[in-house]
């Protein structure tokens, strides 16, 4: 007998497709970090100040954006190979 209910199994892609947003979302948040504390941005800065600067409306916008368009091409090449 299987303890699964026959909703779980519809989840189950969606609840894949928000972790692998999401993820992609992390990799480009942790970039744009690493970015504000490299030798062009000056030396000094805080941690707090490096979120300041980062977290916009255009930053996650084009997170959001990316991050959706990054998960339908993996998912096309998963389904083609």
């Amino acid at each position: 007998m299987q303890g699964q209910t026959p909703g779980r199994r519809r989840l189950t892609p969606i609840w894949r497709a928000i972790v692998e947003i999401a993820f992609i979302v992390f990799l480009f948040y942790s970039n744009l970090l690493m970015g504000e504390f490299t030798a062009q941005n000056g030396r000094g800065k805080s941690l707090l100040a490096g979120f300041v600067d980062i977290l916009t409306v255009t930053n996650l916008s084009i997170a959001l954006f990316s991050a959706v368009v990054g998960y339908l091409a993996f998912e096309f090449l998963r389904r083609k190979l």
